[in-house]
């Protein structure tokens, strides 16, 4: 299982929110790259790299993206991105300055042939941001709360071409309360295989052994976990979360 550290990135800086909630912002350092080479010297082999700004306008952020182009640059790790991405354009952008994978999400809710042209188009290079609020999908940054049910929309977006998913119970995101088993269960059976990575809830290193044991008891394809807060808090530790990822 990969482990994911994360890093969010808000007017250049390293921070987390809670439940998504811009109002609830911490800022755990003014040099994101610098966490980006401690979490690659700790043994990281991928980094998620989310643009706050981005999500929240519909665009990349300038500043921010300056910051991620020296992240790729020094430290040579698979970035994996989101944050703004609402068209092909913005996807090739992204890839040409070096992200490894690239996280859509609002776009492809509201545009089924904008979904398809880009699942053909990229294939592996593309995964589906599945940001669930009670259930339902949220978009544009978590602000907006769509009709649209979790389960029913990751077996449309399968249908449509889509090769990854990126599961978070905005509930949990930056809470520490531990991630929501049955809820990604259920994301992770909708996907009928395909793989889906996990988001929102890590606090203690049981919680990967507890992502190992639901992915093996179960036969779901739990690919890796995003932890973020967990690690800015030291309520883990990188070395005992990849440690405990290689039992699955």
């Amino acid at each position: 299982m990969e482990i994911y550290p994360a890093i969010d990135i808000k007017d250049g800086k390293c921070v987390r929110l809670s439940q998504g909630r811009f109002e609830s912002v911490t800022t755990y350092s003014e040099d994101p790259l610098k966490m980006a080479k401690r979490w690659q010297q700790e043994g990281a082999k991928w980094l998620h790299i989310v643009d706050l700004d981005g999500a929240r306008t519909g665009s990349p952020n300038t500043v921010n993206l300056q910051v991620i182009r020296q992240i790729i640059r020094q430290v040579g790790l698979p970035i994996q991105y989101g944050g703004g991405v609402r068209s092909g354009e913005i996807v090739d952008r992204l890839l040409n300055i070096g992200a490894s994978r690239v996280v859509v999400g609002t776009a492809v809710a509201a545009d089924d042939a904008l979904a398809q042209g880009l699942f053909r188009a990229y294939g592996d290079k593309i995964a589906v941001g599945v940001d669930a609020k009670e259930g339902m999908v949220a978009i544009q940054g978590w602000q907006v709360t769509t009709n649209l049910e979790t389960a029913t929309y990751i077996q449309h977006m399968a249908s449509l071409g889509a090769r990854r998913f990126i599961f978070t119970d905005i509930a949990r995101d930056g809470m520490l309360q531990g991630i929501n088993m049955e809820a990604l269960a259920e994301a992770a059976i909708a996907a009928k295989g395909l793989p889906v990575i996990a988001s929102g809830g890590v606090s203690k290193a049981e919680d990967i052994l507890s992502l190992v044991q639901l992915r093996q008891s179960r036969g779901l394809h739990i690919e890796g976990v995003i932890i973020g807060k967990a690690l800015y808090a030291n309520t883990i530790t990188l070395a005992d979360a990849l440690a405990n990822a290689k039992e699955g």
